[in-house]
């Protein structure tokens, strides 16, 4: 069997060809039932027979957070019919067709490591741990595009807080689920499954960093990373993992999953810096979903402000 590695992935694969050669998908509008129908997204208000919530289930009592950008957000369609996730296959598209299979409840994440009160959560305990906001963020991807998501969530530090790290906790470690039964993509050697990421301490009790369990104002859907997932906004997309089950608190710094598979050009900080091109283009500029025309891409995704005294003294070209 012939298994694809990182370095011999077709770019049609990776940035998804529709977008690169036809630029009329800028200019052309589909409807809202169109793209419920392509992702099989349940609108609010469904619960399923259990009473458990399900993609689209309105999220009660969600604040506004003052850390939000002003920013136009993306389009819900736009969000949720084209993603990264490869547990579901390397097209843009493949994650909201395929992650139907995804059961999500019953789900539990396993805290764990050098901390003083481990403990394996059910998903909707870990829910209420915190009280949650609408974090509207900006998302940079790698390849060059980037949207404006209203996440649901709370602050990681608010379970860090909980679980009371002990000084040998250096670094915080997360694992998504190994299915092949339900995420196909990991039927195919693209990564070293199960995906893992990872964070510094001080970046992890960023307030900016959240878990995220919605988006919209809803449950997310399966393919942007459902139940609970990691969103770092400062950073590539990539690193901030979806669908977790384990969260270790650890003294040596991770291996994440990109990092195996191409440490060249997949660092471990994965900080948004237009000064650092990947090995193979730009970073310079970016392209929002939804707009013709590139824009200058940030340092630090616009939040330098919040997060640059983290990397002080740091060479960002060699700690990329």
């Amino acid at each position: 069997m012939l298994i694809k590695k990182p370095s011999d992935i077709k770019g049609s694969e990776i940035t998804d060809k529709e977008t690169y050669l036809n630029r009329r998908r800028f200019l052309i509008e589909t409807s809202a039932a169109a793209a419920a129908v392509a992702t099989g997204f349940v609108f609010p208000g469904h619960l399923g027979d259990s009473g458990e919530a399900h993609a689209g289930t309105k999220l009660d009592g969600v604040r506004k957070s003052p850390l939000s950008t002003g920013e136009k957000k993306t389009p819900f369609k736009d969000i949720t019919n084209y993603n990264n996730f490869y547990e579901f296959g390397t097209d843009k598209y493949s994650p909201a067709k395929k992650s139907k299979s995804l059961i999500t409840r019953p789900w539990t994440v396993a805290v764990e490591g050098e901390i003083s009160r481990p403990k394996v959560y059910d998903v909707d305990e870990l829910i209420k741990l915190s009280p949650l906001e609408e974090r509207i963020y900006r998302l940079r991807c790698v390849e060059g595009w980037s949207m404006v998501i209203p996440w649901v969530g709370y602050p990681l530090n608010a379970l860090i807080k909980v679980v009371e790290p002990t000084s040998k906790a250096k670094y915080l470690e997360f694992v998504t689920l190994y299915d092949p039964k339900q995420m196909p993509g990991q039927r195919r050697g693209v990564l070293d499954w199960p995906y893992v990421e990872g964070l510094r301490m001080d970046e992890a009790m960023n307030p900016l960093a959240i878990l995220a369990v919605g988006l919209y104002g809803a449950v997310l859907p399966n393919q942007n990373g459902a139940p609970i997932r990691l969103v770092v906004p400062w950073k590539y997309g990539f690193k901030s993992i979806k669908s977790i089950v384990r969260i270790r608190f650890v003294e040596k710094q991770p291996k994440t999953a990109w990092e195996k598979a191409a440490p060249n050009e997949y660092g471990f900080y994965s900080n948004v810096n237009p000064e650092v091109d990947h090995p193979r283009w730009s970073q310079a500029r970016e392209r929002r979903i939804g707009e013709f025309f590139k824009r200058k891409t940030l340092m630090f995704n616009g939040y330098a402000d919040h997060v640059a005294h983290l990397y002080k003294g740091m060479d960002l070209k060699i700690h990329f």
